[in-house]
Protein backbone atom coordinates (compact mmCIF):
# COMPACT_ATOMS: atom_id res chain seq x y z
CA UNK A 1 0.00 0.00 0.00
CA UNK A 2 1.47 3.11 -1.40
CA UNK A 3 1.99 5.67 1.84
CA UNK A 4 -0.35 8.69 2.44
CA UNK A 5 0.63 11.90 0.58
CA UNK A 6 0.21 14.91 2.38
CA UNK A 7 1.10 18.30 2.65
CA UNK A 8 3.58 20.35 4.97
CA UNK A 9 1.05 22.38 6.95
CA UNK A 10 -0.83 18.79 7.63
CA UNK A 11 2.35 17.15 8.98
CA UNK A 12 3.47 19.97 11.15
CA UNK A 13 -0.03 19.89 12.34
CA UNK A 14 0.21 16.15 12.90
CA UNK A 15 3.82 16.19 14.83
CA UNK A 16 2.45 19.40 17.01
CA UNK A 17 -0.51 17.38 18.30
CA UNK A 18 2.06 14.18 18.92
CA UNK A 19 4.30 16.66 20.59
CA UNK A 20 1.75 17.81 22.90
CA UNK A 21 -0.01 15.02 23.53
CA UNK A 22 2.99 13.07 24.89
CA UNK A 23 4.79 16.05 26.41
CA UNK A 24 2.04 18.26 27.34
CA UNK A 25 3.12 19.06 31.40
CA UNK A 26 7.21 18.18 31.74
CA UNK A 27 9.51 19.47 34.38
CA UNK A 28 12.80 20.49 32.77
CA UNK A 29 16.27 21.72 34.23
CA UNK A 30 18.66 23.32 32.45
CA UNK A 31 20.88 26.67 31.81
CA UNK A 32 19.38 29.97 30.50
CA UNK A 33 21.14 31.15 27.24
CA UNK A 34 20.03 33.96 24.85
CA UNK A 35 17.62 35.83 27.26
CA UNK A 36 15.33 38.41 25.71
CA UNK A 37 11.66 40.27 26.64
CA UNK A 38 10.25 42.21 23.99
CA UNK A 39 7.99 45.01 24.32
CA UNK A 40 5.14 42.71 23.85
CA UNK A 41 6.64 41.56 27.08
CA UNK A 42 7.39 37.87 26.13
CA UNK A 43 10.38 35.97 27.09
CA UNK A 44 12.38 34.05 24.16
CA UNK A 45 15.31 32.29 25.23
CA UNK A 46 17.73 28.95 24.99
CA UNK A 47 17.15 26.33 27.56
CA UNK A 48 20.29 23.67 27.44
CA UNK A 49 22.50 21.48 29.42
CA UNK A 50 25.78 20.07 28.34
CA UNK A 51 24.26 17.46 25.85
CA UNK A 52 21.03 19.48 23.90
CA UNK A 53 19.21 22.37 23.76
CA UNK A 54 15.92 23.37 23.10
CA UNK A 55 14.01 26.73 22.18
CA UNK A 56 11.29 28.04 24.69
CA UNK A 57 9.10 30.73 25.37
CA UNK A 58 7.59 32.14 28.22
CA UNK A 59 4.60 34.87 27.68
CA UNK A 60 4.11 37.55 29.21
CA UNK A 61 0.89 36.32 31.74
CA UNK A 62 2.93 34.03 32.86
CA UNK A 63 6.10 35.78 33.32
CA UNK A 64 4.68 38.85 35.04
CA UNK A 65 3.10 36.07 37.62
CA UNK A 66 6.83 35.11 38.37
CA UNK A 67 8.72 36.25 41.18
CA UNK A 68 11.72 35.86 40.66
CA UNK A 69 11.21 37.65 36.83
CA UNK A 70 13.92 40.29 37.00
CA UNK A 71 16.44 37.88 38.28
CA UNK A 72 16.34 35.66 34.88
CA UNK A 73 19.42 36.27 33.01
CA UNK A 74 22.00 34.04 30.67
CA UNK A 75 23.91 31.52 32.92
CA UNK A 76 21.06 31.39 35.80
CA UNK A 77 20.23 27.48 36.15
CA UNK A 78 16.81 26.63 36.24
CA UNK A 79 14.00 24.57 36.99
CA UNK A 80 10.71 24.89 34.13
CA UNK A 81 7.24 23.56 34.17
CA UNK A 82 5.60 23.63 30.21
CA UNK A 83 4.95 21.77 27.62
CA UNK A 84 6.35 21.14 24.15
CA UNK A 85 4.62 22.53 21.23
CA UNK A 86 5.67 23.45 17.99
CA UNK A 87 5.18 26.83 15.50
CA UNK A 88 3.66 25.99 12.62
CA UNK A 89 5.26 29.16 10.44
CA UNK A 90 8.89 27.70 10.70
CA UNK A 91 7.95 24.46 11.51
CA UNK A 92 10.20 24.87 15.16
CA UNK A 93 9.37 22.79 17.82
CA UNK A 94 9.45 24.78 21.36
CA UNK A 95 9.06 24.46 25.09
CA UNK A 96 5.99 26.76 26.31
CA UNK A 97 7.04 27.43 29.70
CA UNK A 98 4.33 28.05 32.16
CA UNK A 99 6.54 28.48 35.52
CA UNK A 100 10.19 29.04 36.31
CA UNK A 101 12.64 29.12 39.26
CA UNK A 102 16.13 29.30 39.96
CA UNK A 103 17.69 25.73 40.90
CA UNK A 104 20.09 26.32 44.03
CA UNK A 105 20.22 30.26 44.95
CA UNK A 106 16.57 29.82 43.70
CA UNK A 107 15.19 28.81 46.56
CA UNK A 108 16.97 31.33 49.11
CA UNK A 109 16.21 34.18 46.74
CA UNK A 110 12.54 33.10 47.10
CA UNK A 111 13.20 33.05 50.81
CA UNK A 112 14.97 36.54 50.09
CA UNK A 113 12.31 38.37 48.59
CA UNK A 114 9.08 37.46 50.44
CA UNK A 115 11.12 38.23 54.15
CA UNK A 116 12.37 41.66 52.31
CA UNK A 117 9.02 42.61 50.65
CA UNK A 118 7.32 41.52 54.58
CA UNK A 119 10.13 43.95 56.24
CA UNK A 120 9.56 46.76 53.88
CA UNK A 121 6.36 46.95 54.41
CA UNK A 122 6.56 48.16 57.88
CA UNK A 123 8.83 50.50 56.72
CA UNK A 124 11.93 48.80 57.95
CA UNK A 125 14.21 50.10 54.84
CA UNK A 126 12.61 53.48 54.63
CA UNK A 127 14.96 56.25 54.07
CA UNK A 128 13.32 58.32 56.54
CA UNK A 129 14.18 56.47 59.58
CA UNK A 130 18.30 56.37 58.67
CA UNK A 131 20.61 58.37 60.75
CA UNK A 132 23.26 60.79 59.62
CA UNK A 133 26.48 59.60 60.35
CA UNK A 134 28.40 61.32 62.92
CA UNK A 135 30.63 64.36 61.56
CA UNK A 136 33.15 63.37 63.80
CA UNK A 137 33.39 59.83 65.70
CA UNK A 138 36.13 59.48 68.15
CA UNK A 139 34.97 55.86 68.29
CA UNK A 140 34.19 53.28 65.79
CA UNK A 141 32.97 49.69 66.71
CA UNK A 142 33.78 46.68 64.22
CA UNK A 143 31.94 43.64 63.82
CA UNK A 144 33.47 41.45 61.75
CA UNK A 145 35.84 38.46 61.58
CA UNK A 146 39.18 38.65 63.28
CA UNK A 147 40.84 36.65 60.57
CA UNK A 148 41.27 37.74 57.01
CA UNK A 149 42.07 40.99 55.24
CA UNK A 150 38.97 42.87 56.02
CA UNK A 151 39.73 44.20 59.28
CA UNK A 152 43.46 44.79 58.16
CA UNK A 153 42.48 46.74 54.82
CA UNK A 154 39.74 48.61 57.22
CA UNK A 155 42.36 49.73 59.93
CA UNK A 156 44.50 50.90 57.62
CA UNK A 157 41.78 53.19 55.89
CA UNK A 158 41.07 54.47 59.59
CA UNK A 159 44.11 55.06 60.71
CA UNK A 160 45.66 56.86 57.25
CA UNK A 161 42.20 59.05 57.53
CA UNK A 162 41.74 59.97 61.00
CA UNK A 163 44.96 58.75 62.94
CA UNK A 164 43.13 59.68 66.66
CA UNK A 165 40.69 57.40 66.08
CA UNK A 166 39.76 55.22 68.72
CA UNK A 167 38.57 51.90 67.21
CA UNK A 168 37.23 48.87 68.72
CA UNK A 169 36.90 45.40 66.90
CA UNK A 170 34.32 42.62 68.41
CA UNK A 171 35.15 39.31 66.33
CA UNK A 172 32.24 37.69 64.50
CA UNK A 173 31.12 34.84 62.62
CA UNK A 174 30.05 35.98 59.27
CA UNK A 175 29.75 32.76 57.58
CA UNK A 176 27.29 30.19 58.02
CA UNK A 177 24.54 29.42 60.76
CA UNK A 178 25.87 30.89 63.69
CA UNK A 179 26.93 34.34 62.11
CA UNK A 180 23.33 36.05 63.17
CA UNK A 181 23.82 35.59 66.73
CA UNK A 182 27.34 36.56 66.71
CA UNK A 183 26.70 39.81 64.77
CA UNK A 184 23.55 40.42 67.18
CA UNK A 185 26.43 39.96 70.74
CA UNK A 186 28.17 42.17 68.98
CA UNK A 187 25.64 44.56 68.58
CA UNK A 188 24.28 44.17 71.82
CA UNK A 189 28.30 45.14 73.32
CA UNK A 190 28.60 48.10 71.23
CA UNK A 191 24.96 49.04 72.53
CA UNK A 192 25.98 49.09 75.80
CA UNK A 193 29.17 48.20 77.58
CA UNK A 194 31.29 50.24 75.30
CA UNK A 195 29.37 52.68 73.33
CA UNK A 196 31.55 53.91 70.02
CA UNK A 197 29.98 56.97 67.69
CA UNK A 198 29.37 54.58 64.84
CA UNK A 199 29.46 50.71 64.35
CA UNK A 200 30.81 49.05 60.84
CA UNK A 201 29.54 45.19 60.30
CA UNK A 202 31.33 43.99 57.67
CA UNK A 203 33.20 40.74 55.48
CA UNK A 204 34.52 40.55 52.30
CA UNK A 205 31.52 39.95 49.83
CA UNK A 206 31.24 36.21 48.47
CA UNK A 207 28.16 34.10 46.81
CA UNK A 208 24.87 34.71 47.46
CA UNK A 209 24.60 31.50 49.83
CA UNK A 210 27.80 33.13 51.62
CA UNK A 211 26.00 36.14 52.39
CA UNK A 212 22.71 34.36 52.96
CA UNK A 213 23.39 34.54 56.87
CA UNK A 214 22.94 38.22 56.74
CA UNK A 215 19.14 38.00 55.50
CA UNK A 216 18.07 36.37 58.81
CA UNK A 217 15.21 38.46 59.59
CA UNK A 218 16.37 38.75 63.92
CA UNK A 219 19.67 39.79 62.60
CA UNK A 220 17.93 42.61 60.08
CA UNK A 221 15.58 43.19 62.75
CA UNK A 222 18.86 43.97 65.32
CA UNK A 223 20.28 46.21 63.26
CA UNK A 224 17.53 48.68 62.22
CA UNK A 225 17.00 48.45 65.99
CA UNK A 226 20.42 49.66 66.92
CA UNK A 227 20.71 52.92 68.64
CA UNK A 228 23.99 53.49 67.75
CA UNK A 229 24.02 54.64 63.82
CA UNK A 230 25.48 51.65 61.29
CA UNK A 231 27.09 51.12 58.59
CA UNK A 232 27.21 47.85 56.71
CA UNK A 233 29.68 46.30 53.68
CA UNK A 234 28.58 42.75 53.41
CA UNK A 235 28.70 41.83 49.65
CA UNK A 236 29.77 43.65 46.85
CA UNK A 237 28.71 46.44 44.77
CA UNK A 238 26.11 43.88 43.11
CA UNK A 239 24.80 42.35 46.08
CA UNK A 240 22.12 44.12 48.72
CA UNK A 241 21.93 41.99 51.37
CA UNK A 242 18.32 42.97 53.88
CA UNK A 243 20.95 43.40 56.56
CA UNK A 244 22.73 46.22 54.45
CA UNK A 245 19.31 47.17 53.47
CA UNK A 246 18.43 47.88 57.06
CA UNK A 247 21.57 49.91 58.51
CA UNK A 248 21.75 53.65 58.08
CA UNK A 249 24.07 53.26 54.91
CA UNK A 250 25.60 50.86 52.45
CA UNK A 251 28.89 50.45 51.47
CA UNK A 252 30.30 48.46 48.95
CA UNK A 253 33.26 47.40 50.07
CA UNK A 254 34.86 47.19 53.40
CA UNK A 255 37.33 49.91 52.45
CA UNK A 256 34.56 52.03 51.12
CA UNK A 257 32.65 51.65 54.47
CA UNK A 258 35.79 52.75 56.17
CA UNK A 259 36.25 55.82 54.18
CA UNK A 260 32.53 56.99 54.36
CA UNK A 261 32.74 56.59 57.85
CA UNK A 262 35.77 58.95 58.78
CA UNK A 263 36.80 62.16 57.34
CA UNK A 264 40.28 62.78 56.46
CA UNK A 265 42.12 64.36 59.32
CA UNK A 266 44.76 66.92 57.17
CA UNK A 267 42.02 68.04 55.22
CA UNK A 268 39.49 68.68 58.46
CA UNK A 269 41.79 70.21 60.13
CA UNK A 270 43.15 72.33 56.98
CA UNK A 271 39.37 73.17 56.29
CA UNK A 272 38.54 73.94 60.23
CA UNK A 273 41.73 76.55 60.20
CA UNK A 274 40.46 78.32 57.41
CA UNK A 275 37.40 78.79 59.07
CA UNK A 276 39.18 80.16 61.72
CA UNK A 277 41.00 81.78 60.07
CA UNK A 278 37.98 83.36 58.09
CA UNK A 279 36.10 84.13 61.45
CA UNK A 280 38.64 85.89 63.37
CA UNK A 281 39.07 88.59 59.78
CA UNK A 282 35.51 88.72 59.79
CA UNK A 283 35.49 89.50 63.60
CA UNK A 284 38.15 92.12 63.51
CA UNK A 285 36.16 93.89 60.27
CA UNK A 286 32.95 93.92 62.47
CA UNK A 287 34.96 95.16 65.29
CA UNK A 288 36.41 98.07 63.34
CA UNK A 289 33.00 98.99 61.59
CA UNK A 290 31.54 99.29 65.24
CA UNK A 291 34.39 101.08 66.78
CA UNK A 292 33.96 103.87 63.49
CA UNK A 293 30.16 103.72 64.34
CA UNK A 294 30.66 104.98 68.12
CA UNK A 295 33.06 107.56 66.78
CA UNK A 296 30.27 108.54 64.30
CA UNK A 297 27.20 108.19 66.78
CA UNK A 298 29.85 110.18 69.59
CA UNK A 299 29.86 113.18 67.15
CA UNK A 300 26.72 113.23 66.43
CA UNK A 301 26.03 113.11 70.30
CA UNK A 302 28.51 115.91 70.55
CA UNK A 303 26.95 118.25 68.61
CA UNK A 304 23.44 117.83 70.27
CA UNK A 305 24.77 118.11 73.89
CA UNK A 306 26.46 121.67 72.18
CA UNK A 307 23.38 122.77 70.54
CA UNK A 308 20.57 121.74 73.74
CA UNK A 309 23.19 123.91 76.10
CA UNK A 310 23.35 126.63 73.60
CA UNK A 311 19.46 126.47 73.51
CA UNK A 312 19.10 126.08 77.39
CA UNK A 313 21.85 128.82 77.57
CA UNK A 314 19.24 131.56 75.75
CA UNK A 315 15.80 130.12 77.56
CA UNK A 316 17.49 130.87 80.81
CA UNK A 317 18.87 134.26 79.66
CA UNK A 318 14.99 134.96 78.32
CA UNK A 319 13.94 133.46 81.68
CA UNK A 320 15.78 135.72 83.83
CA UNK A 321 15.21 139.15 81.97
CA UNK A 322 11.50 138.52 82.32
CA UNK A 323 12.09 137.49 86.26
CA UNK A 324 14.26 140.69 86.46
CA UNK A 325 11.07 142.79 85.31
CA UNK A 326 9.20 140.99 87.82
CA UNK A 327 11.39 141.88 91.00
CA UNK A 328 10.65 144.78 93.34
CA UNK A 329 14.30 145.56 92.99
CA UNK A 330 14.35 146.84 89.17
CA UNK A 331 12.22 150.23 90.02
CA UNK A 332 14.90 150.68 92.40
CA UNK A 333 16.80 151.82 89.19
CA UNK A 334 14.65 154.36 88.49
CA UNK A 335 14.98 155.75 91.40
CA UNK A 336 12.41 154.81 93.71
CA UNK A 337 13.28 153.19 97.16
CA UNK A 338 11.92 150.59 99.57
CA UNK A 339 11.65 150.78 103.34
CA UNK A 340 11.01 148.25 105.68
CA UNK A 341 10.60 148.18 108.87
CA UNK A 342 12.60 146.63 111.71
CA UNK A 343 10.88 143.86 111.75
CA UNK A 344 11.53 143.36 108.01
CA UNK A 345 7.60 144.20 106.84
CA UNK A 346 7.54 146.92 104.09
CA UNK A 347 5.75 149.63 104.97
CA UNK A 348 3.49 150.61 102.41
CA UNK A 349 1.43 153.13 104.51
CA UNK A 350 2.58 155.91 106.49
CA UNK A 351 -0.06 154.72 109.54
CA UNK A 352 2.10 151.72 109.59
CA UNK A 353 5.25 153.66 111.38
CA UNK A 354 5.04 155.43 114.73
CA UNK A 355 6.98 158.36 115.93
CA UNK A 356 10.92 157.08 116.68
CA UNK A 357 10.24 153.96 115.04
CA UNK A 358 13.36 152.61 113.10
CA UNK A 359 13.18 152.27 109.39
CA UNK A 360 15.88 150.75 106.56
CA UNK A 361 15.62 152.62 103.38
CA UNK A 362 17.41 150.47 100.59
CA UNK A 363 18.28 152.24 97.22
CA UNK A 364 19.38 151.28 94.32
CA UNK A 365 22.88 151.49 95.75
CA UNK A 366 23.03 151.09 99.26
CA UNK A 367 20.72 151.27 102.18
CA UNK A 368 19.61 154.07 104.47
CA UNK A 369 18.59 153.65 108.61
CA UNK A 370 16.32 156.38 109.57
CA UNK A 371 14.17 157.42 111.92
CA UNK A 372 10.46 157.99 111.91
CA UNK A 373 9.24 162.04 113.29
CA UNK A 374 5.61 162.46 114.22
Amino acid sequence: MAPETIGVSELTRRIKAALEGNFGAVDVEGEISGWKVYPSGHAYFTLKDEGAQIGAVMFAGALNACVQAKLFKDGAKVKVRGGVSVYPPRGNYQLVVRRMKLLGEGDLMQKYLELKAKLQAEGLFDSSRKRPLPYLPKRIGICTSEAGAVIHDMVRVFTRRFPRLHIRLFPCVVQGAETPASVMRALAYFAGEWRPDLIVIARGGGSFEDLFAFNDEALVRAIAASPVPTVAAIGHESDFTLAELAADRRAGTPSIAAEISTREFDKEWERLTRYEAAMKNAIVAKGEWFAQRLDHLGDILASSLSMYRERAAARFERAATRLSLLSPYAVLDRGYALVTASDGSVVKDAGQVAAGDELQVKLHRGELKVTAKG
